[in-house]
């Protein structure tokens, strides 16, 4: 773990506007958390008081990782199947799957035609007379290679004019599923090993020259559909002109493989991460924890609610054992918005887990930040940090540092009121807003329990839901859906509503 420079290090645990906040961030890729840096920087710009942050992540993480052993046996189905007590088998485990990773890549090398050519296909005087064409972005199992596995080398030749030749530049391919290496005139000028990261490489230089350049990217896709990400930027550009790379490229299979063998993921198996990544924090002060985690539970959303509480229990119980502070602040981000939405009302395991968090809620002492609204389609990782990282804070400075006053929430359902379909919320603030235009994502269902996209407007800062061909309406949702972008309930102070459905739902009060 890292850990931000902290002044005073002997200051009382009691002075909350002093201390560090422990980072539980498994969706962060980077050496140090972007919304914990975007946290901190918004509490100190308000405070001018020095922020620690402890950053210990592990992306694609299930919150059982999470959890001590003593927590785990409250959860028997889980804690029966625990194996990773015994050195022996993690070792073991370890090693052969260490192996198996290094006999694919291996095969995949001495495969790879566009490796063992006399003249390799990233060598700029390479003439690539039989490559046919893709359209990019796009996946290469829609477009004429499918179920295949391994090597794919792709190559686009474009005219720069004198104006951006010799300058530096940038080179924004989207992303790409799962790894790359790309040159620009037969140099390599980047890589990235997996699929997540946005792929943004900088051109020294001197290296672009007027006229014809060649952009070469080799793909290697170990499962899955290999291609590269729709809806991101794909061009190449200097401080004046831009050069679109969207559209044909010639392409070329290197090698076929089977799909990589596949390997134990200690950080998604209980008890996989709290041994190494917790414990050794518990005799470190902290004044609370912010926590980015979700996507990896969502296939057993059902029974979220229950880990997650258990995991800030635990949490609270490991630290106070060291130090007197209890019930320390548990801040937390709700799942944001992910996959194509659906053109009708659905149901949703992202929507399950993000009801989950909110019932969290009636754990003492959190908080929730909202994000569906500042999340990607596209991108399990979105690149909108600060937001999250803003919208945390605002719950630190109302449940750590007192601010009463503030409106730190966007609005929670709470309950409906009368006969009519009328839903009231907590955390208004000055008052309901519909951002854009219209109120849009609401459902509603009569007795038959089929969902429609209802009409829904703000009266006296309640929400007023109704269908036309539903004369008893019995139940609505909001934002029920893996990614309701195009929900707009906000309060005036800028805050998102949580997605909610009153058909199988407790408020939160």
């Amino acid at each position: 773990f890292n850990v931000a420079t902290r002044m005073n290090w002997q200051q009382p645990l009691e002075d909350l506007e002093t201390g560090s906040w422990a980072m539980a961030d498994p969706e962060s890729v980077l050496q140090f958390s972007g919304v914990g840096y975007f946290f901190a920087k918004e509490l100190y710009e308000k405070y001018h008081i020095p922020i620690g942050i402890i950053r210990a992540a592990t992306g694609g993480s299930t919150a059982e990782a999470w959890l001590s052993d003593e927590a785990l046996q409250q959860f028997p189905a889980i804690y029966n199947s625990l194996k990773l007590r015994d050195p022996k088998y993690l070792d073991s485990i370890r090693k052969a799957d260490q192996k198996a990773s290094d006999d694919w890549y291996s095969q995949l090398w001495w495969k790879d035609k566009g490796m063992q050519a006399p003249v390799r296909w990233s060598d700029s005087s390479y003439n690539p007379h039989d490559w046919k064409t893709m359209n990019i972005p796009g996946y290469w199992h829609d477009q004429g290679l499918k179920n295949i596995h391994g090597a794919v080398w792709f190559r686009k030749t474009i005219q720069v004019p004198a104006s951006m030749a010799g300058q530096p530049a940038r080179l924004f391919l989207g992303n790409v599923v799962d790894r790359d290496s790309v040159y620009l005139n037969g140099q390599l000028i980047g890589t990235t090993q997996y699929q997540y990261p946005p792929r943004k490489y900088p051109i020294s230089a001197g290296m672009l020259k007027k006229g014809t350049n060649t952009i070469i990217v080799r793909v290697i896709n170990y499962s899955g559909n290999g291609g590269f990400y729709k809806d991101k930027p794909y061009q190449l550009f200097t401080a004046t002109d831009t050069i679109d790379l969207k559209g044909p490229w010639q392409y070329q299979l290197g090698a076929a493989t089977n799909p990589i063998p596949p390997a134990m993921t200690f950080y998604t198996q209980p008890l996989g991460l709290y041994n190494g990544m917790i414990a050794p924090l518990l005799p470190y002060a902290i004044k609370g924890v912010i926590w980015y985690q979700g996507e990896a539970n969502t296939d057993r959303a059902a029974e979220y609610s229950q880990i997650f509480s258990a995991l800030i229990k635990d949490w609270r119980i490991k630290w106070a054992g060291m130090h007197p502070m209890q019930n320390f602040p548990f801040l937390y981000a709700q799942l944001t918005s992910f996959m194509p939405s659906h053109p009708q009302p659905t149901n949703s395991n992202w929507a399950l887990l993000r009801e989950a968090q909110l019932k969290t809620l009636s754990v003492p002492n959190t908080a929730m930040a909202v994000t569906t609204d500042i999340g990607e389609w596209n991108d399990i990782h979105p690149l909108n940090k600060e937001d999250v990282g803003k919208r945390l804070a605002l719950a630190a400075r109302k449940l750590a540092y007192h601010d009463s006053l503030l409106v730190s929430s966007g609005p929670l359902y709470k309950d409906i009121q009368g006969n009519k379909i009328i839903i009231r919320f907590t955390n208004t603030g000055t008052g309901l807003l519909a951002k854009g235009g219209p109120l849009k994502y609401f459902a509603i269902a009569g007795p038959d329990e089929k969902f429609r996209w209802a009409h829904a407007e703000i009266v006296n800062n309640t929400v007023v839901v109704w269908h036309e061909s539903i004369n008893k309406p019995v139940a609505v949702r909001y934002a029920w859906d893996d990614s309701p972008l195009e929900a707009n309930l906000f309060n005036k102070e800028g805050l998102p509503a949580s997605p909610f459905r009153t058909d199988n739902f407790k408020a939160i009060h």
